[in-house]
């Protein structure tokens, strides 16, 4: 089995690259401290964010250009697992904000943390910085240094936390921008999505796989579930769970005049284990059912 370097506390990871443990739940950590190591898979048991300007070393990944010159961001929820284990040496390079999940308990970002999806993005997923947006997310980085520099007093742990806060917002609009700044990238991934659910009711699938699902989808096209919905929602203004419902529905209206089937054999055929959840499915959506719809037509 292979083995996994694992981090479990934040001083853990500041030893390993020679940074001082300022606060015991989070830091700015300075990677080009580290003394040049072996790649290796590792993994970490807290929110981590990666500034790199290079690929390098443990964050290595197969994207064929950058969108932006100003540097990449990597974000890791706690256990993901990263990297690449080879006899190969390389220096680390670039910033990681690190926090543990505990910093957080309590606090407005800790109730809305899962809604920052791309803290579970592929790392091919990566947020591409142009210089003005790298200068912001520094920015941040030197607020919350300076708050971990300065004596732990009652106002640190919000001040530290509503600074990790301001800059996951920032990214979240960068996020947003990306997804617009690469619109021909996903244009091409919306036809590759419709081609997919055309191609799927048109074969044997939906009687042995049931209804595609949302990470059916996203792993057909290589990407992480939580990308690709945000992705077809930016495109489409649709989610993509009603993105494909809405394709079933579609086939469904044109399968519903085959005088040789019944509704059954209909919602059978595009995937439904009873018919009566298709049905539903179908009223919902244009106000009548699938009988109904067959007779006003």
């Amino acid at each position: 089995m292979e083995d996994i370097l694992y981090f479990n506390s934040i001083k853990e990871y500041n030893d390993f690259n020679n940074n001082e443990t300022l606060h015991p739940l989070v830091s700015i950590v300075r990677l080009d401290k580290a003394e040049p190591r072996k790649l290796k898979r590792l993994r970490y048991g807290f929110y981590t964010v990666f500034l790199k300007q290079i690929y390098c070393g443990d964050l290595r990944y197969g994207l064929s250009n950058y969108d932006y010159e100003g540097g990449t961001l990597i974000f890791l929820a706690p256990n993901q697992v990263i990297g690449e284990s080879k006899d190969d040496y390389y220096q680390p390079q670039g910033v990681a904000l690190v926090f543990q999940p505990d910093l957080i308990v309590g606090t407005a970002l800790g109730k809305n943390i899962g809604d920052y999806h791309f803290f579970s993005y592929g790392v091919n997923e990566a947020l591409h910085l142009s210089e003005q947006e790298r200068k912001i997310v520094e920015d941040c980085f030197v607020k919350i240094e300076y708050e971990l520099q300065h004596a732990i007093d009652k106002h640190s742990k919000q001040l530290i936390v509503s600074n990790i806060e301001l800059f996951l917002n920032y990214c979240t609009r960068f996020y947003d921008r990306q997804f617009i700044t690469r619109d021909n990238v996903n244009k091409g991934i919306l036809e590759r999505f419709e081609e997919l659910l055309n191609n799927y009711f048109v074969s044997n699938k939906p009687r042995t796989i049931g209804l595609p699902s949302v990470s059916w989808c996203a792993e057909e096209l290589n990407l992480s579930t939580n990308y690709f919905g945000d992705l077809i929602k930016k495109e489409t203004g649709v989610s993509a769970q009603e993105y494909i419902q809405a394709k079933v529905i579609n086939v469904a209206k044109e399968r519903i005049f085959d005088i040789d089937k019944s509704i059954s054999e209909i919602a059978y055929e595009l995937g439904f284990k009873y018919p009566q959840h298709f049905t539903r499915l179908f009223k919902q959506k244009t106000g009548v059912t699938p009988n109904e719809y067959k007779n006003l037509n």
